[in-house]
């Protein structure tokens, strides 16, 4: 499993407070939402703010997470400095906490289900819209039609 920097991803640092870590997410879902981002994929994007979230709004999680961290930088610290740090090595990083890689894993399927639900919502929404849409302008069309006859009728009887 790749380590991934939620920091990173969230934009913020380690020292962060929990209330600042819930503000920082919902600004990037609000940056990344795809109705904001209309013909660009950000399915992944979405998903990877809702990993990290639920990885760092859980207090438990975040302490191993921490842990698990600082031994990663370690990790990329050493590596960088013998000159054969690649994504190659990110990938082929083991993880130290059994329980922490299974929450990450579980976090990631919740995010998956996450923006595919987003992306359903989000479809079933337009189509709503649309329907709305439609409808409203039906009710304006007949609207202008009753509009029309009646200035119809007055114009003739004016003659």
């Amino acid at each position: 499993m790749n380590f991934v920097d939620y920091y990173k991803v969230l934009g913020i640092s380690k020292s962060t407070s929990a209330i600042e870590i819930k503000t920082a997410f919902r600004e990037q879902a609000k940056k990344w939402h795809p109705d904001v981002n209309i013909g660009i994929d950000v399915t992944e994007k979405m998903q990877l703010l809702n990993e990290a979230y639920l990885i760092l709004k859980d207090s438990e999680a975040r302490i191993l997470y921490d842990i698990e961290y600082d031994k990663y930088m370690d990790y990329r610290y050493i590596k960088e400095n013998q000159s054969i740090y690649s994504d190659v090595e990110e990938k082929n990083y083991q993880f130290s906490n059994e329980t922490l890689e299974r929450w990450i894993s579980n976090a990631r399927k919740q995010a998956v289900e996450l923006a595919k639900q987003t992306l359903k919502e989000i479809s079933s929404l337009s189509v709503d819209a649309t329907k709305a849409a439609g409808k409203e302008m039906g009710s304006m069309l007949l609207y202008y039609f009753i509009f029309g006859v009646i200035i119809l009728i007055i114009f003739n009887t004016c003659k």
